[in-house]
């Protein structure tokens, strides 16, 4: 029998669509008069309009990258570019810091980063002892663990990373219910207990994350008695997606409205096509509206064996941004999708390919279509040129013979 966080987790499409909507334009008015940065994203919107997946979809993405640079840009004034809504103090108990540097603030929310959910569905319970060997300074995974594992009603010891003769003892000595953080670092845990010649017969169980876990290493694991799950989180937005005990991809947490869009647009792609992952949270104090975290995703049909009714994604299938460098000059998965913008009828896929040796390049661009005129093919050749100011082959391909891996831009070239 499968036990439950809470109820949220099983309720009908529809009831949940309503409560995240219903609550999303509330957020969106919010963020436009506490966030000075989405005072300007959101200029002109009007909040009371944005109620449906639709009218999300017509607001700008803000990525992580200009996240960086808004921040870069009004460093001296406020670190975190705007974005926050509380300042120094009580209400900001804690900051973090994320490569670039880019500065998150921790709220004082039970459970801010809501990562308490995928803890649960790890199997970890009020009574619990948590080994969490996520790191405690500078990026915040190790308190997005602690304050879970505290919500839920577990004791943590604040293991963190590194020392791991003393990991071991602490776990040998404490016996914890599991452990928490990468899997690399929980590997060479129970290496090291192995070479000590001690046993860990509490550590039944992990969450990782942080890092992909092959099968092979979920097998390991096993092997040595400890059942791991994944979840999916970000320092901007906490806890995305988790994984059950069916295994079957990840679970949407129930507090983000997640849409996957073609890279470089905004524009949501279907169920099952490779995309960025883009997301909308519910948190007064840090209002991310439509932040595209850069990662790459694909929607899974169907629920979750388990009765978990929220959709699922694939997990991390990498990175969205594929900034290439051609010929002196960087092409960008936005320059395709302008392109592309200028040719409607042409609905397929879209790749530009990069062959050749560095400093010898070759460009194509791979359009999937049928009965496409010769005219039109050489319109995209001038289009081509007009956005990205070089020039390329189009060779066109049928409908559907683009991988579904993400790529707009394929750099394929030699490096030898």
């Amino acid at each position: 029998m499968v036990d439950f966080y809470d109820d949220l987790e099983t309720q009908d499409a529809a009831t949940r669509e309503a409560r995240l909507f219903g609550a999303l334009s509330a957020q969106v008015a919010h963020a436009q008069t506490a966030s000075k940065a989405f005072q300007r994203i959101l200029t002109g919107v009007d909040a009371r309009s944005i109620t449906s997946r639709e009218a999300l979809a017509t607001l700008p993405v803000t990525r992580k990258t200009q996240l960086l640079e808004i921040q870069k840009a009004t460093r001296a004034q406020d670190p975190m570019g705007g974005f926050a809504t509380q300042s120094y103090g009580a209400d900001m108990p804690q900051i973090f810091a994320s490569p670039g540097p880019i500065y998150e603030p921790e709220g004082t929310a039970t459970d801010y980063w809501r990562t308490a959910r995928a803890v649960f569905a790890a199997g970890f319970r009020a009574g619990d002892l948590i080994h969490n060997c996520f790191s405690y300074h500078f990026t915040p995974a190790g308190s997005m663990m602690a304050t879970a594992a505290r919500a839920i009603g577990c004791s943590v010891f604040p293991g963190g990373i590194g020392q791991t003769e003393q990991q071991v003892q602490a776990m040998a000595e404490l016996k914890p219910a599991g452990y928490i953080g990468t899997p690399s670092f929980l590997r060479i845990i129970l290496e090291k207990a192995e070479e000590m010649g001690v046993a860990l017969p509490s550590v039944t169980k992990a969450l990782v994350s942080g890092e992909a876990l092959p099968p092979s290493l979920r097998d390991w694991f096993a092997a040595r008695g400890v059942q791991a799950y994944q979840c999916y989180a970000t320092a901007d937005v906490g806890l995305i997606a988790y994984e059950t005990t069916a295994r079957e991809g990840l679970v949407l947490d129930e507090g983000v409205i997640v849409e996957i869009v073609r890279p470089g647009t905004g524009d949501p792609v279907a169920v099952g096509e490779v995309g960025e992952l883009v997301i909308t949270t519910l948190n007064p104090d840090y209002p991310m509206i439509r932040f595209g975290t850069g990662d790459l995703s694909a929607a899974l049909p169907g629920h979750c064996p388990t009765g978990r009714t929220n959709a699922r994604i694939k997990g991390w299938m990498g990175r969205a941004d594929q900034t290439t460098k051609v010929r002196g000059m960087f092409i960008h998965a936005a320059q395709v999708a302008d392109i592309m913008r200028k040719f409607p009828t042409l609905s397929g896929k879209a790749r530009l390919v990069v062959t050749g040796q560095m400093a010898n390049d070759a460009l194509a661009l791979h359009v999937e279509g049928s009965d496409v005129s010769d005219d039109t093919l050489s319109q995209l050749a001038v289009a081509v040129r007009e956005v990205t100011k070089l020039r390329a082959d189009i060779q066109l391909v049928a409908p559907g013979a683009l991988p579904n891996d993400g790529k707009v831009i394929e750099d394929a070239r030699s490096y030898d």
